[in-house]
This record gives structure tokens, C-alpha cells and sequence, in this order.
């Protein structure tokens, strides 16, 4: 006849298995791998929570949750919740954001290597660009931005000017004040005759509405995100530009995950990885081409061959410039801009 035993005197576990439980666990052995302890990490983007995106970083994210079978789980953070466009650097450092979305060009000057890939008509498109821009600043990360751990870098689907008077050619810069997407962009227009007007993305419609800027370096999708096509009409429909962006994390918050843990962020930190994120955002952006040029009362104009040389040849001193703060920094400008170039062509993004 069974016993039932009474529930509050579980059986003991026999010695020689405790024993062999402790020991498997000091020395680590596969059987027992102890769990890898979760960690949360702080996604900051400063964009739009409609924008593109912050649906291809959260997509990021949960990759990274699956791969560590669930050990490192994310919140994304969007609209400068956690902190300003221009301080998310600094953010990643400081460890106000584990991982921040990054537009070096809005401390100009400070990453003088990677203000490069803001040169004029260097880029045809956005994605093939994205794993181009990262394979090839993946050499100078390391130096450049010390601070944090690099992740990737990615690029916007060529932007242009957009206006509230026609630009056809450099020499109608003069007297205008503009607002550039980044400081090699800025510098271009100061050699013009032009006037730079500082803002981030999400305050630009509001100086364009204002009138203290009249014309706007800017991608073509968000024109319609952020309500500029309300204040400008006037579209150079040319690959002027595109903006370079990192992906970078806290030092602190990498070093202290496991093994495991680590293995599974560097997987995520590819050109591959650059690509993916940077494709639905480059999609967007293509696509608002075709999206403005339907509206009435815009303009979209296509430049002559004779117009786009006269911008090639006002872009040269910018190209110039950039090569000083390069050498200054202790590097060959001209080995970086060929690296730079060599990158493109591989990955089919060059102009």
C-alpha cells in the first residue's frame, strides 16, 4: 500500500547528487551553464516616434533579445525623450542611453574623419551606402569616437536642397541663409556667400516658417514628416548629399555583460546589420520623391549637366577644408577619402 507523503517534508535530495551539483557549478560545466543574467539596455533615438527608423532599431532589438535567448531586452526611447538630438553622443558616453542614434555632423569638428562622408556627390543611394559608410569608418571608429563602443554606421537616401526660391547653380546661395544638414554641407554654403542657420531636424520647419532660413539641406521623405513641404516649394531633384549617422554604445554597459552576452551585441554591430537598419528609413526617403513632385504648387527640377559640374567644382574647396581637419587629426585625407570611395564602388553606392 502507497504512502502519501506528508507535503511539508519533501524528500532530501541524497548527498553524493548535491555534491555533484556544487561541483559541476565551480567548474562551469555545460550541463549546469548558469543562466546569463538579464540586462536591460536604453535605446535613445532623437526622431519622430512615426519616423522609420525607430521600427528598424526596435526590429534590431528584438533580434539581439532572441539570439540571447532572452537575456538582453531593450526599451527604445524616441523624440528626444532621453536627451537632445545634438548631446546623444555624449549620452552613450555618459551612460544617460546604453545605445544613442548619432548625427556627428552636429558637433562640427569633433569626428573631422567621418565628416568626410558628408562630402558632396560622393553617394548614390541610401542602403548599398549604409553597409559602404560602415565597412569603411569600422578603420577609424576606434580613434575617432574612444569614448564609446562603436556599433555601426549608416547613411539617409541622398538629400538636396529644399527652398523658398529656385536654386539652380552655387552662385544663387549667395545671400541666403540656410540651414545644412551637416558642418561639410555648412561649409559649402559659407564659401557660396550663404549664411548657415543651426537647428535640429524636428525645429527646422519652424525657422523656414519664420523666415529665418530660407532653404533647407534635407532628405526627401522627411520633408513630409516634419511639415517642411508646408513652408518650401522648390526641389533640386540631384544627390547632393547624404548624412552619416552611428550607432554607438556605453563602454561601461558592454563590459559588463558575459561572454555570451558581448558575443551576441558584436553580431549585431556588422555592415549587414547597417544595411538592415538603415533600408526601410532609405525606402522612406526615396520614396517622398515622387510623393512631392505629386503635390501641387511644388516644384521638382533636375539640374543640366553644365549646372551639376559649376556645384562639383564649388564643392572642391569644402573637399579641401575637410582634408586640413583630417591631417590635423593625424591622418592622410587622401588615403581616407580613396578607402572611402574604394567602399562605395564596392558595394555599388558610388555616384
Amino acid at each position: 500500500m502507497k504512502t502519501h507523503r506528508h507535503p511539508h517534508h519533501p524528500k532530501r535530495p541524497a548527498a553524493p547528487a548535491l555534491i555533484a551539483i556544487c561541483a559541476a557549478l565551480a567548474l562551469g560545466t555545460p550541463a549546469v551553464q548558469a543562466q546569463d543574467k538579464a540586462v536591460q539596455i536604453k535605446l535613445s533615438s532623437w526622431v519622430p516616434a512615426q519616423h522609420p527608423l525607430n521600427p528598424a532599431l526596435q526590429a534590431w532589438a528584438d533580434d539581439i533579445k532572441k539570439a540571447s535567448n532572452g537575456s538582453i531586452t531593450a526599451i527604445l526611447f524616441p523624440s528626444e525623450q532621453l536627451g537632445k538630438a545634438f548631446d546623444h553622443y555624449d549620452m552613450a558616453r555618459d551612460g544617460i542611453a546604453d545605445f544613442a542614434y548619432v548625427n556627428p555632423g552636429y558637433q562640427p569638428g569633433r569626428f573631422p574623419v567621418m565628416a568626410g562622408a558628408s562630402l558632396p556627390f560622393l553617394f548614390a543611394n541610401g542602403k548599398e551606402g549604409s553597409a559602404a559608410i560602415d565597412a569603411w569608418y569600422r578603420n577609424y571608429a576606434a580613434k575617432e569616437m574612444k569614448d564609446v563602443k562603436y556599433c555601426f554606421a549608416f547613411v539617409h537616401d541622398p538629400g538636396t536642397f529644399h527652398s523658398r526660391k529656385k536654386i539652380t547653380l552655387p552662385t544663387d546661395i549667395k545671400g541666403m541663409k540656410v540651414r545644412p544638414a551637416t558642418s561639410t554641407v555648412g561649409q559649402l554654403i559659407t564659401s557660396l556667400g550663404g549664411t548657415n542657420v543651426q537647428a535640429s531636424a524636428p525645429e527646422s520647419r519652424d525657422m523656414l516658417e519664420r523666415g529665418v532660413a530660407d532653404a533647407i539641406t534635407f532628405p526627401w521623405g522627411s520633408i513630409g514628416l516634419f511639415g517642411i513641404d508646408k513652408v518650401v516649394k522648390y526641389h533640386m531633384d540631384a544627390p547632393l548629399y547624404v548624412t552619416p549617422f552611428v550607432w554607438v554604445m556605453n563602454k561601461g554597459k558592454y563590459d559588463a555583460m558575459s561572454a555570451g552576452q558581448k558575443k551576441v551585441i558584436d553580431e549585431h554591430c556588422t555592415s549587414e546589420w547597417a544595411q538592415k537598419v538603415a533600408g526601410p528609413w532609405a525606402d522612406f526617403e526615396f520614396g517622398g520623391r515622387a510623393k512631392i513632385a505629386a503635390q501641387p504648387g511644388h516644384e521638382v527640377y533636375k539640374l543640366t549637366p553644365e549646372q551639376l559640374d559649376a556645384w562639383r567644382k564649388a564643392a572642391a574647396p569644402s573637399e579641401a577644408q575637410w582634408a586640413d581637419t583630417v591631417k590635423k587629426a593625424g591622418e592622410d585625407p587622401k588615403a581616407v577619402m580613396d578607402a572611402l570611395k574604394a567602399s562605395l564602388a564596392k558595394y555599388k553606392s558610388a555616384l
